[in-house]
């Protein structure tokens, strides 16, 4: 799997990052839809990667600078035709890696809570991120769960 640095310009990952939104807007109410859109992903305090096998675009992820020791993973997302094959787990360490690579002593993130989030919530926590009060300006809410990891 090669995972780049995206410019948010090609139109497999604008459809991606809009099956992304629309499986969020399935999955949980408008209060509590936390997925960005291109142009928000486009922040200069956030960078976003691709993931590609030969030419196919399997997943996305982003990382936003919260403070110069804090990070968030935004937008983690595998295509749908790859789910199951490890590319979040891939993407999930490729975070991790960058994290520390650029100083950060603290990693978080926001899920939601409900069944569908299973998966995700049981990998984040197989990677040792565990549970955390909201963050980064979020609030208490009955359809999100906050992670964090100390680096």
């Amino acid at each position: 799997m090669d995972i780049k640095i995206d410019d948010l310009t090609g139109s497999d990952v604008a459809e991606l990052l809009r099956e992304h939104i629309q499986s969020m807007k399935l999955h949980s109410p408008p209060e509590s839809k936390h997925a960005l859109d291109i142009e928000a992903l486009r922040k200069p305090e956030i960078t976003f990667w691709s993931a590609w096998e030969a030419n196919e675009l399997v997943g996305c992820v982003a990382l936003q600078e919260l403070d110069s020791q804090h990070g968030e993973i935004k937008s983690m997302k595998t295509a749908s035709s790859h789910l199951r094959k490890g590319v979040a787990k891939r993407l999930l360490q490729f975070m991790i890696k960058e994290a520390r690579e650029r100083g950060y002593r603290r990693l978080s993130l926001e899920t939601g809570s409900m069944d569908v989030f299973k998966p995700a919530r049981r990998l984040y926590a197989s990677f040792g991120f565990q549970y955390c009060k909201p963050f980064s300006g979020y609030s208490e809410d009955a359809n999100s769960v906050f992670m964090t990891k100390e680096l």
